[in-house]
């Protein structure tokens, strides 16, 4: 009897743990891994206690990177791509900030190309970004910005808050992105479950993405604390206009823990190129 409880509560935990796959990108000296966790349980109910007010349900399974975008992950792609994005030097594992929003667009169009996929993303012949037209393969009424066709993208506002605050095992909402409703304890690295990298000094910058504090409960790291992320999804949720501020939240190094909170939302203009902001796929 005892060997066989434990063998359940084994099958049990297996089950819940949070599944991670990498997807490959990149050849030769260039080639480098984004890891993937699987954000499934679709048609969850919105949280209404967090910022926007309804914010988290998505009617579809999907993926996010469990980790931010590393500098040199930007690098290869520049490499590869010669996209020509700029960021900030702090080190290949640090997260890749100093990156626009149309940056980041422009290498997630890269992931797509070299994964044999439509680009997310509309720019024209001069590297200015528009919306999808109607007239456009994989067109979506619902989102100028993402094409329907594309395998990655930058996360929505829900697609974001989900993976960020939602316990699936309980059904439940966090106020942090730690499981918890618990202020996180303030590290400037690691991975200790219930810590993230908030309250440092400016001159300690942000972790290595993959020391960026505890996981939420669908397995990511760093929403909370290290550098603030973009979201695709315009400030006022309509993504009707090319220029138009876009969400980021999720808090940086140096911030206190309510920037970590599900209430906040901050906001930047997409041609901005921010220290504390980098962004996930």
């Amino acid at each position: 009897m005892k060997t066989i409880t434990t063998l359940i509560l084994l099958a049990l935990t297996l089950f819940s743990a949070p599944i991670a796959r990498a997807d490959t990108f990149g050849n030769g000296a260039n080639t480098f891994n984004i890891e993937f966790v699987d954000i499934g349980n679709p048609g969850n109910a919105a949280d209404t206690t967090g910022s926007p007010n309804p914010a988290g349900s998505v009617a579809v399974a999907y993926r996010i990177g469990k980790y931010e975008i590393s500098e040199q992950m930007i690098d290869k792609a520049n490499a590869l791509g010669l996209l020509g994005i700029t960021k900030d030097t702090r080190g290949p594992d640090k997260p890749a900030t100093s990156v626009s929003w149309f940056e980041a667009a422009k290498f997630i169009n890269w992931l797509n190309i070299d994964a044999n996929s439509t680009p997310a993303y509309k720019f024209d012949g001069s590297g200015n970004f528009q919306l999808w037209a109607p007239s456009d393969p994989g067109y979506n009424p619902n989102n100028l910005f993402r094409n329907s066709q594309a395998k990655y993208f930058l996360p929505s506002v829900d697609e974001w808050y989900k993976a960020a605050y939602f316990d699936p095992n309980g059904g439940v909402y966090y106020d942090y992105p730690t499981g918890s409703d618990s202020v996180p304890t303030a590290v400037a690295s690691g991975t200790v479950a219930g810590t993230a990298v908030y309250g440092q000094s400016f001159a300690t910058g942000p972790a290595d993405i993959m020391l960026a504090g505890g996981l939420s409960p669908y397995g990511t790291a760093g929403q909370g604390g290290n550098v603030l992320e973009w979201e695709e999804t315009d400030f006022d949720l309509l993504n009707d206009s090319s220029s138009s501020a876009r969400g980021v939240r999720g808090g940086s190094w140096y911030d206190g823990s309510s920037f970590l909170l599900a209430t906040f939302r901050d906001v930047d203009f997409p041609m901005l190129e921010s220290f504390n902001v980098g962004f996930r796929v």
